[in-house]
């Protein structure tokens, strides 16, 4: 994510003397993102992430690290978080809460095919099955109720239409609420960059890792597969890619089947997926935080899709 924090290689080095990993080698701030402090961080035992956490309380901490925990140890690739001298995944860094987790191998792929679609369904599956043992839980932060607290807060910055557009759509998403659809912890952030491909032939599919999981929770595991639809299976303009959605929701279903309540809630989740991310991207372009390293991403993708989603409906391609 953006560097807001700055930590010097001193404080990292010091900082590090609560760990059994090495001595610092290098300390490289990582510049995608909005929400938290990263750093690349490489020491004599093997190469981690440095997370220094901007907004997120101690609740919601606690909640991903050990989801993270628990995910890795039924074979998930996502990030293991590092215990320290105390047995504790968090610490404090630069007056911050911080921690430490393995850093995975791979990179993103930010033109997906079929085949990077299907593997991600499959790997989303996984996680979902995985997470319904999870002892630690906290709602989705980012869900209807935080929707409701951040609208009224962009809302003068936006034209007449786009008024109309967010109070239409949260009119709307109020009817529904699919407390019986299956739930369970969720990452619901699962973009293109936020998912590792480690190729080691070409043509190789094979994920290498899920990452940034801090804005994780409880909601219905359909939702987690909307906002990923939204993402990996667009067009540029936001249309669905038709073949790439197919693959990637049979390879979920394969492994987690769709209820029957579920295939009928598939359009209003597209819509769900859609305004919050209008929302989120709309909350950081308009109310920046200041920061060293800072990328806001543009509000009108997702405004666009969330229009699209609206006019067309959409039904489950499987």
């Amino acid at each position: 994510m953006s560097v807001y924090t700055t930590v010097t290689e001193a404080q990292a080095a010091d900082w590090l003397r609560h760990y059994s990993v090495g001595t610092l080698v290098e300390l490289k701030g990582i510049a995608d993102g909005i929400e938290n402090t990263n750093y690349f961080l490489t020491t004599t035992h093997g190469r981690y992430v440095l997370t220094l956490f901007e907004r997120l309380t101690r609740e919601e901490l606690a909640f991903y690290l050990n989801l993270m925990a628990h995910l890795a140890r039924h074979g998930i690739p996502c990030p293991a978080p590092i215990a320290d001298h105390r047995n504790q995944f968090m610490s404090e860094l630069g007056g911050k809460p911080a921690a430490l987790v393995t850093r995975l191998p791979g990179a993103a792929v930010m033109q997906p095919g079929v085949a990077h679609c299907r593997e991600v369904g499959a790997m989303l599956a996984d996680m979902h099955v995985a997470g319904q043992s999870c002892p630690v839980r906290l709602d989705n932060p980012r869900g209807p109720k935080w929707w409701r607290e951040t609208a009224p807060k962009v809302m003068p910055f936006l034209d007449e239409p786009r008024q109309a557009l967010l109070k239409e759509e949260l009119r709307f998403q109020a009817l529904y609420r699919f407390q019986d659809l299956p739930r369970g912890p969720v990452h619901a952030d699962l973009f293109r960059d936020n998912v590792l491909f480690d190729g080691v032939q070409p043509g190789d599919q094979r994920i290498g890792g899920v990452i940034d999981f801090y804005f994780a929770g409880v909601d219905s595991f359909l939702y987690d597969v909307a906002v990923t639809v939204n993402d990996w299976c667009v067009h540029p303009d936001g249309r669905i890619d038709e073949e790439r959605a197919a693959a990637l929701i049979a390879a979920y279903h394969a492994t987690r089947p769709l209820t029957a309540l579920e295939r009928g809630a598939w359009g209003v989740m597209l819509r769900a997926a859609a305004l919050r991310f209008w929302l989120s991207r709309l909350y950081d372009f308009y109310l920046p935080r200041p920061g060293e390293l800072v990328h806001a991403h543009d509000p009108e993708h997702f405004r666009r899709i969330l229009e699209l989603r609206v006019a067309t409906g959409e039904r489950l391609p499987i």
